[in-house]
């Protein structure tokens, strides 16, 4: 092997850590735009007169950056981390930049989708990336960093979003378009960093990229993540729309499988499905997103409606969530790194992620602190033992030439777990919250008439997209409401607890393999770029 062909030498932890400083800033980026709109949707809402199309914000960023997560992977493959990496961050920054100056919401919403088109390579290549500089066996001891992150974005996602919105004006700008602007410094940030540290080979190979599979995969998952979190909840679940885009979704879906059963360059090759590591990792990644991402939104709402606490407290409230998830991440990290096993992590993961369910689903309108604290800390440990854990899994059982295609799969496969979560959760609340509302009023109207005068069919109405107008209503009626809000959080959290005990039966046939060293991984490398200069 010549010396142009030889892999480079493993870096040191100084240079590890510069690395991970740009990569966790572009992560940050990604998972932070995901949460952050939340609080701010109100205002932005009533200065666009835009109701109607209000969850577009949402979902226009969510639809871009989970289909284009597999593509990111299969190109980052062929034509290097680094410049693809750079090009998401670039991507996400334009759209950011957009969305702050947007002046209707029809541009809003399409740049929110230009956002999460680079969110989908920030989010899946992030985790590639790591794979590709440090060992399975040593990664561990830096999976807290990235544990942190997550669990700093579900926080402070709320946190900003509210405190921006709640300013009219900021240096003379509106305040909700701060909720954008604030990503380009530190997009501007990581762009320096991985351009001067981020040195990682491309093996040069020839290649072709599968151009008609990814149009399928785009076309069948867009349908899918329509039907789910647009017309199911809006229109219904039998309504047409919703059983085109679960026609649709089938069709290509099925036309994308027999597709990459024989192209030459899949995009996400279907052989990988035969390497059990992956297919255990890549149902857990789809589970623990369903259980944990469609759940967990629900603790916001039950501390702004139930608690009448503010945007800004109530996501100071969820520090706990990232309390357990950053020390649970750094606990389990360096016991993997120490004694190279890792298959125990996602079992006690997602027996404590159930254990949380359970206890969520007891909570009560006078529920004290402390005990919301220790709810939301045992959902962060779960969610810390495992996360982190099935990708050092995943990445020490594939050939190095599928690093970038196995990891960005298993993000894309979590990203479409947490979508159909949220979808599947969200109407069993919004059923529950009818049904329960209705009962009270029943009751009501049976015991205390008088209770109802003012409560007009409007303004329940209303309640739906506004939950000040409870402060319009009778104590009597508040409290009734504040009843089914609650009763309805119990149905959701009991919802989501048989789907983390499924995540921790399907842990239970992980297999777990020596991790590889980073002597190991080195050899690896060297053989991938030998192969690819023959």
């Amino acid at each position: 092997m010549s010396k142009t062909q030889s892999a480079p030498k493993p870096m040191t932890h100084k240079e590890i850590m510069l690395v991970m400083s740009g990569l966790m800033m572009g992560m940050l980026l990604a998972a932070l735009d995901q949460t952050i709109v939340s609080t701010a949707l109100k205002k932005i809402v009533e200065d666009f007169n835009g109701l109607t199309h209000y969850t577009w914000v949402v979902t226009a960023y969510l639809l871009t950056s989970t289909v284009s997560t597999p593509l990111y992977g299969k190109v980052s493959d062929l034509y290097g981390r680094r410049p693809v990496f750079q090009f998401a961050i670039v991507t996400f920054l334009i759209g950011s930049f957009a969305a702050g100056a947007a002046i209707s919401m029809d541009q809003l919403i399409i740049f929110r989708a230009i956002q999460g088109l680079g969110a989908g390579g920030l989010m899946a290549l992030t985790f590639v990336i790591i794979g590709d500089v440090v060992s399975p066996r040593e990664r561990g001891k830096y999976q807290g960093y990235f544990g942190g992150v997550w669990g700093l974005s579900s926080v402070a996602g709320p946190l900003l979003g509210g405190f921006f919105s709640d300013h009219a004006k900021i240096l003379g700008i509106t305040g909700w378009r701060w909720i954008f602007y604030i990503n380009l410094p530190v997009g501007i940030a990581a762009l320096i960093i991985t351009s001067a540290a981020l040195h990682i080979p491309n093996p040069h190979k020839a290649h072709k990229i599968d151009y008609s599979g990814a149009l399928l995969l785009i076309i069948g998952v867009t349908a899918l993540l329509l039907g789910v979190s647009v017309f199911g909840p809006q229109d219904g679940w039998t309504d047409s729309k919703t059983l085109i885009a679960g026609a649709i979704t089938l069709a290509f879906l099925v036309a994308f499988l027999v597709r990459e059963k024989y192209a030459n360059e899949p995009i996400l090759p279907l052989t990988l499905f035969k390497n059990h590591t992956f297919s255990i990792t890549s149902m857990l990644g789809f589970i623990i997103g369903a259980g944990m991402f469609g759940a967990i939104i629900m603790l916001p709402l039950y501390l702004q409606v139930v608690k009448q606490d503010s945007a800004t407290i109530a996501g100071l409230k969820l520090i706990p969530f990232m309390l357990g998830i950053v020390s649970m991440s750094i606990f389990s990290g360096k016991q993997i790194s120490k004694h190279g096993h890792y298959k125990r992590y996602p079992i006690i993961g997602l027996i404590i992620m159930t254990v949380g369910m359970f206890s969520l689903s007891t909570l009560k309108e006078n529920t004290p602190f402390w005990q919301l604290f220790i709810y939301a800390v045992l959902i962060g440990m779960g969610l810390g033992f495992s996360m982190q854990t099935i990708v050092i899994a995943l990445q020490n059982a594939v050939d190095f030439k599928d690093m970038g295609v196995a990891t960005s799969a298993n993000t894309f496969f979590r990203s479409i777990g947490g979508t159909i979560g949220v979808a599947i959760f969200g109407t069993i609340y919004s059923n529950r919250l009818a049904h329960y509302m209705m009962e009270g009023v029943a009751k009501l109207q049976a015991t205390k008439p008088e209770a109802l005068q003012g409560a007009t069919p409007e303004a329940f109405a209303e309640l739906r997209n506004n939950t000040a107008v409870l402060k319009t209503f009778s104590p009597d009626l508040q409290a009734s409401i504040f009843h089914a809000f609650v009763q309805s959080f119990h149905v959701v959290f009991l919802s989501a607890a048989p789907v983390t005990i499924l995540g921790f039966i399907v842990a239970f046939f992980l297999r777990e393999t020596p991790l590889r060293t980073s002597a190991a991984a080195q050899h690896a490398k060297e053989e991938e770029i030998g192969r690819a200069h023959v």
